[in-house]
C-alpha cells in the first residue's frame, strides 16, 4: 500500500457534501472553521506517488481512481487534506481532489480505514 490511515473523528457536517458525491479528508491540524465539515484522519506519509493505476480502499471496499489532482500527493502527505469525489471524472477540475469511479458514497465512521495502493 502507498498510503494507510484511520478516521479519528467525523465532523458534524461531514456528510453535507453527499449530493456533490464528495468526502473531505483532513489531518488533525484542520482549521477549527473546517473541522465540522471533514473526516479527520491520521496524517501519514505516502510511500511513492498516487496515480490512476492505483485503487482506493475504504474499509476493504475497492474504488478505481479515475484522476489525481496535481497537489493530491503533496497535500495528503503534508496535511492529510484531500477531497474524494466519486463522480468518475477523468479531468482534475480541483488540484486537491482524488477522482474516483462513479459510486454511491461509502459510509465512513470513526475507526474506518482508508488505503491507497
Amino acid at each position: 500500500m502507498l498510503f494507510k490511515t484511520k478516521v479519528k473523528n467525523v465532523g458534524e457536517e461531514a456528510r453535507s457534501f453527499e449530493d456533490e458525491k464528495m468526502i473531505v479528508l483532513f489531518g488533525s491540524q484542520v482549521p477549527d472553521e473546517l473541522a465540522d465539515f471533514c473526516y479527520i484522519i491520521e496524517t501519514n506519509s505516502i510511500e511513492g506517488e498516487i496515480t490512476e493505476s492505483n485503487k482506493l480502499f475504504i474499509d476493504g471496499h475497492e474504488y478505481n481512481i479515475t484522476k489525481v489532482g496535481n497537489v493530491v500527493n503533496k497535500n495528503l502527505s503534508e496535511m492529510g487534506h484531500i477531497t474524494l469525489k466519486f463522480d468518475g471524472s477523468t479531468i482534475a477540475e480541483q488540484a486537491g481532489t482524488l477522482y474516483l469511479e462513479e459510486s454511491v458514497l461509502p459510509h465512513i465512521a470513526e475507526g474506518s480505514s482508508i488505503e491507497i495502493g
